[in-house]
């Protein structure tokens, strides 16, 4: 029998879709882990956007005007693995055959980073709803700074698939609501809607009308009844590409489609199918059953005609920058660096620094000192706070506001804080900006799922976290920060900075900016503190190294220009209780005590240091060490030893003014020489915490 075209077009779109379908079972059983059912019912509309929609470049995965594709139901990760291999992308079928194997490029959940063609490291559900979000904010930013009449350079749309898990998540909601608010028209959802998640169906769970509050978000919402619909999938997509606000298109499809046994059920969803019901499936899609792995001709013709196709984008882009660079050879210029990752040569030369003769101020005031000067020179700073921007002083002045009518450089993120989280991540995946967020030290418990993934792919964000300690003072221990600067430290490829004067603020945001392989958060304090004697000569080369000697050990008798001596006490310290320390430093020298103050601004990078850097600093052969933080002593053995001790807060904090929390928690200089005494004379050591309730001894070092 003889095919029309139309029959022809048909069979090689089912075969096409049904390949998709059986490297997800195939990569699933051999992992003898997953989840196949979701990229069963996930393959006709993945399909139909890759192939008909999707601009993009299997040859150029980073091209920076490609549309961006989001899975954040990143458990259907083999969907995303077979499009990437059908389509031309450097993702060889062996690496389908390592599915969730150890150095493999097919891990369990996408990352970034390590799989070409994954725009964003996906899995904690709602996370890439988040990302998808702050890529559309990414887009509109840069087309507003970009874009000239004639020459449109930044044109692209940013697409995801999510689940009924993603969407279930709090920060959805947040993220939601935020995008439809801001009007974001080029981002679009398709929500695979097949009513099961791990537990079963999700009637037990939820029973809300999605569309009805996606429309009340202010999104455009769609329905498809069929999720094997081609041309009702395809005409939704087109008619949502054509309204204003983003859109969420619910996909009524059919978990573990094919599965004689499993369809329709939660047992498709998070383990494999077995072997019986793989041949089943397989037979019902009219596949031999014992052939594995398989890939027909006939659909990688098909796919892979996104190859020649995404060249032909590329280059007719390249046209237009090479037409723009002519127009506007500055543009271009700041485009191209923007793109590169790249910091203006001059960056610093407006910041200020401090000598001891100006006022103290809080930490949180340096760092509004610092992002005006770097808001002039750093155009692509670009960020806000979770409705405290007052408080956390994070707005560029004169930068305008980024909402629906323009697009500024100040977002209001709103009270937020997780889907901020989740949006800074988009922004730094899509790139040409640095994203910064803010909000209080205590709230980034509501942001960390966020942060975690942003040090996981190590990406570029700053986050702007004040009022750092108790030291805020009567809104009391609910707001108070005193576990978080372990548990932060705590995390891989986070930088956890606490400057402790207002030139070492200066610098940590320099680190911030320059160090790009990661996160960067400055815990930063609302109490004044006074500028230190040294840091404005030593504070940015010991920031680059995390940690530094502000105030040597020298010859009382010797005044100031005295040689530096091997100590008899080390004072380590970290934000506003550093001048507790120099402070102690200047009564127990009166005393004929060789004291040394070193600061530890940053943990991360000292360790990072070389052993003899970190023994200069830190000799060995002093022991005697006292360490002074208001949080929780957790960690710090690590650098005051056995011998030495750790003033530290045990307890959760007390609502009352800053002066007389720190009075009644011990941090006082008075009360840090004295504790020196005693470390110094054998009778202090472990761990300090007067007003805890418990106090646990020192670990061993």
């Amino acid at each position: 029998m003889t095919l029309t075209t139309e029959q022809a077009e048909r069979v090689d779109h089912r075969l096409a879709i049904d390949t998709i379908r059986t490297l997800a079972i195939d990569g699933v059983q051999a992992a003898n882990s997953g989840h196949p059912g979701a990229p069963m019912g996930m393959a006709p509309m993945a399909y139909v956007l890759w192939t008909k929609y999707l601009r993009h470049a299997p040859s150029d995965p980073r091209w920076p005007d490609r549309d961006r594709f989001v899975l954040s139901a990143g458990h259907a990760s083999m969907l995303l693995y077979s499009l990437l291999h059908l389509t031309g992308y450097d993702l060889p079928l062996e690496e389908l055959q390592r599915f969730r194997q150890y150095g493999s490029r097919t891990p369990g959940h996408p990352e970034y980073g390590l799989t070409p063609g994954v725009d964003a490291t996906t899995g904690p559900l709602g996370q890439g709803f988040a990302n998808a979000v702050g890529m559309a904010i990414a887009e509109r930013r840069l087309a507003s700074e970009f874009n000239r009449d004639g020459h449109t350079v930044i044109d692209h749309r940013t697409y995801g698939i999510c689940s009924d898990g993603d969407l279930q998540e709090g920060i959805t909601a947040e993220a939601a609501s935020l995008a439809g608010h801001l009007g974001l028209g080029k981002l679009l959802f398709l929500y695979d809607d097949n009513q099961i998640q791990l537990d079963g169906p999700t009637s037990w769970a939820w029973s809300e009308d999605v569309l009805q509050r996606f429309d009340a978000y202010g999104w455009d919402s769609r329905r498809v009844a069929d999720g094997n619909d081609l041309e009702a999938i395809a005409a939704a997509i087109e008619a949502a590409q054509q309204d204003p606000r983003p859109s969420l298109i619910a996909v009524r499809t059919v978990i573990g489609f094919g599965s004689p046994n499993k369809a329709g059920s939660q047992k498709a969803h998070g383990s494999p199918l077995g072997p019986d019901e793989v041949r089943a499936t397989k037979q019902a899609y009219g596949w031999d059953p014992e052939r594995t792995f398989y890939v027909p001709d006939e659909a990688t013709l098909q796919l892979r005609k996104a190859v020649p196709h995404g060249e032909e984008l590329v280059l007719e882009w390249q046209r237009r920058i090479a037409s723009y660079a002519k127009a506007h050879p500055e543009l271009a210029g700041e485009l191209q660096r923007r793109l590169a990752g790249d910091l203006p040569d001059d960056y610093q030369s407006q910041l200020p620094d401090y000598s001891t003769a100006d006022e103290a101020m809080g930490t949180r005031n340096a760092s509004q000192a610092a992002l005006q000067a770097l808001g002039a020179t750093v155009p692509e700073l670009f960020g806000g706070a979770a409705d405290l921007s007052e408080s956390n002083l994070t707005d560029v002045k004169g930068g305008g506001d980024f909402n629906a009518q323009e697009s500024g450089r100040n977002i209001r993120f709103g009270v937020r804080e997780h889907a901020m989280g989740g949006v800074a991540n988009g922004i730094g995946y899509h790139g040409g900006l640095v994203p910064y967020a803010g909000t209080f030290l205590n709230f980034s418990d509501y942001m960390r799922g966020s942060v975690r993934l942003a040090a996981l792919s190590r990406l570029h964000v700053i986050y702007v976290w004040t009022h750092d300690s108790v030291g805020l003072g009567e809104d009391g221990p609910t707001h108070q920060p005193v576990e978080h600067y372990a548990s932060l430290r705590a995390m891989p490829n986070l930088w956890f900075i606490r400057p402790g004067d207002p030139n070492e603020t200066i610098a940590a945001w320099r680190l911030a900016l320059e160090h790009r392989d990661g996160p960067v958060a400055l815990a930063l304090t609302r109490q004044k503190v006074p500028v230190l004697e040294g840091t404005r000569e030593r504070a940015w080369r010991g920031m680059k190294r995390g940690g530094y000697i502000l105030a040597d050990a020298i010859d009382p008798t010797a005044g100031s220009d005295g040689a530096p001596l091997q100590p008899d006490l080390i004072l380590l310290a970290t934000g506003s209780e550093l001048h507790l320390a120099m402070a102690a430093r200047a009564e127990l020298m009166q005393e004929g005590m060789r004291v040394r103050v070193v600061s530890m601004p940053c943990w991360e990078q000292f360790a990072a240091q070389s052993r003899a850097y970190r023994d200069d600093v830190l000799p060995p052969a002093c022991t005697d060490r006292l360490s002074i933080e208001a949080g929780t002593s957790l960690g710090w053995d690590r650098w005051v030893g056995a011998e030495g001790a750790m003033l530290a807060i045990e307890r959760f904090g007390a609502s009352a003014p800053a002066d007389e929390i720190f009075r009644r928690f011990g941090f006082t200089a008075e009360n840090v020489a004295e504790l020196a005494r005693g470390v110094v004379t054998g009778d202090v050591r472990g761990i300090i915490s007067p007003d805890a309730d418990h106090v646990a001894p020192a670990s061993p070092h």
